[in-house]
């Protein structure tokens, strides 16, 4: 039976691992970014919560892009393709996010903007990640 340690480091360096673990990473920075604009907005705007989320979401896609082109994905491709295909799946995971977001909003009694924030933006990480994966930066795989 192969040793723990033995396991992690086989799994590490596995390439899907690895990006999936920058993915992450780069997600973090995204999702401060998200929060910090989302939070400025939320209480010096009287926009509708859900626009404050659009561009918070959407500004810190824009940082992903930049980052997980360079770094998770190391891709030398079409720029203006990827950057259209990441586009298409930041706005389709801001179709999940805004759908979560409401219905979470909505069950709180618009109590808890923060933790509605929070999951509904990690329930877009597996739909950013794979489509991105798969789609737009697919011919690196």
């Amino acid at each position: 039976m192969p040793s723990v340690p033995s396991v992690v480091t086989s799994i590490s360096h596995r390439r899907g691992v690895r990006q999936f673990v920058k993915f992450g990473l780069v997600g973090l920075s995204g999702f401060v970014i998200n929060f910090i604009i989302f939070s400025i907005l939320q209480k010096t705007t009287p926009m509708p919560l859900l626009v404050d989320n659009s561009i918070g979401f959407m500004a810190g896609g824009v940082s992903n892009y930049f980052l997980n082109r360079a770094w998770t994905f190391r891709s030398s491709g079409d720029a203006k393709r990827e950057g259209a295909q990441f586009l298409i799946v930041s706005l389709l995971a801001l179709i999940v996010d805004n759908l979560v977001f409401a219905v979470l909003l909505h069950a709180t009694h618009h109590t808890h903007y923060h933790t509605v924030w929070f999951v509904a933006t990690l329930s877009s990480v597996f739909v950013n990640f794979f489509l991105n994966k798969y789609w737009t930066f697919k011919h690196l795989n």
